[in-house]
């Protein structure tokens, strides 16, 4: 159940009760987008998200009836470099599984195929510049990062549309507390990541966020300045932005 939402500069926030709502609602939101834009546009560009964080949302999206996916091109937003290639903790294969396997896409391009590092960004970045992204499903991490754009490597002038970055110590420890891997020192240190701007000129960003080791993220991202400090404030800015929190994850923003 939605149980509070309100507006900080030009984000909108929904606050629900249960981790499942908060999925719902967002999906909910998300299917009525997708379907609004393909009434209007006969393809469309979307940027996922592989986390546990989207689980509850991509079910939903992916059990959605009366979309028609084969007009619907998928990207995805960032991959760690030196994983083998079948490994589950892999962001392709997330979303594999998640969504990617599951619908019949026009397309999907994954970020980090049987190519080198300078290859996948030259292709990415041609994709990028000749198809305009209509809508990003996206999370933030408990760093404030979106993507892999952590403090530190986060710029919301960036001028590359990808890149490789050195992912932070908050970063990698999160991968071990959402149970991708069993120690910090099997993850991985580098990915590659859409940048900020890349994801900023999306046309509307979905955002889903839940649990407590979000939440003060989530306050941050709410109630802080916006800076590259907490790169997730860069959405307050952004003219089409909703993320979408449960009362963990938004515990400290119903106190305030």
């Amino acid at each position: 159940m939605l149980i509070h939402s309100f507006f900080v500069d030009k984000l909108k926030v929904d606050v629900h009760d249960t981790r499942q709502s908060m999925g719902e609602g967002a999906g909910q939101y998300a299917v009525d987008a997708i379907k609004d834009l393909l009434s209007k546009k006969d393809e469309i560009y979307i940027v996922f998200a592989a986390a546990p964080s989207q689980n509850e949302f991509l079910q939903y999206v992916a059990e959605a009836p009366g979309i028609d996916w084969s007009r619907i091109h998928a990207l995805h937003m960032d991959e760690y470099i030196g994983l083998p290639e079948d490994a589950p903790q892999g962001f392709g294969n997330f979303l594999r599984r998640a969504i990617f396997d599951k619908v019949p896409f026009a397309s999907v391009d994954y970020i980090y195929a049987d190519e080198s590092i300078e290859e996948t960004c030259a292709r990415y970045t041609d994709i990028l510049n000749k198809h305009h992204v209509d809508i990003v499903f996206m999370g933030i991490g408990e760093n404030g990062h979106i993507a892999f754009n952590d403090p530190g490597v986060a710029d919301f002038n960036d001028p590359v549309a990808i890149k490789k970055v050195a992912l932070d110590q908050k970063c990698r420890n999160q991968q071990v507390h959402d149970g991708c891997f069993a120690k910090l020192k099997d993850v991985p240190k580098y990915a590659l990541t859409l940048t900020v701007p890349t994801l900023f000129n999306a046309d509307k960003l979905i955002c889903v966020v839940p649990a407590l080791t979000k939440a003060d993220a989530v306050r941050a991202t709410v109630c802080g300045p916006i800076t590259e400090a907490c790169p997730s404030t860069i959405m307050r800015r952004h003219k089409d932005a909703r993320m979408f929190v449960d009362s963990d994850s938004g515990k400290y923003i119903l106190q305030s």
